[in-house]
């Protein structure tokens, strides 16, 4: 790990077979990318892997961004004791699940500017002002689940 991400928040993202869970992992990996977070492996953690529980147990405020409402992201932490700083549910933010096919461009972009926005406040430690900007979100957002 290089020195200067140990200081960015952690995400961790579904990326099981649906539009959500691709969306989900493909903004997680952007962030990862951008530098605006850290990606850590979730797999990993619901596999018991010694390294990636240590990482994930290391105290750093945590963003779990799941597709749909099954959240195995946030439920493979919790199996650890971990509760995420902030969690993103794309169902809430009117992304609908589909299977095979492929996740909207469109959806992409504003979800990403939303899951950047969620990890700035993290990297500032204010976890708790980025729960309250999401639940003030998902009240202005349309709420399209299937």
């Amino acid at each position: 790990m290089r020195n200067e991400t140990k200081t960015l928040p952690l995400v961790y993202s579904c990326s099981g077979c649906s539009n959500v869970a691709q969306l989900a992992n493909h903004v997680a990996v952007r962030l990862d990318r951008g530098g605006d977070a850290e990606m850590s492996c979730i797999a990993g953690v619901g596999g018991d892997v010694p390294s990636l529980l240590k990482v994930a147990h290391s105290g750093r405020p945590i963003l779990a961004i799941d597709g749909c409402p099954l959240v195995c992201a946030k439920r493979s932490l919790e199996r650890h004791g971990i509760v995420p700083d902030a969690h993103l549910q794309l169902g809430e933010h009117g992304v609908r699940k589909r299977f095979h096919e492929d996740f909207d461009p469109d959806d992409a972009n504003r979800v990403l500017s939303l899951a950047r926005s969620e990890a700035l406040k993290l990297a500032r430690d204010e976890p708790e002002a980025a729960r309250a900007d999401m639940d003030a979100d998902m009240d202005a957002e349309p709420h399209d689940q299937v």
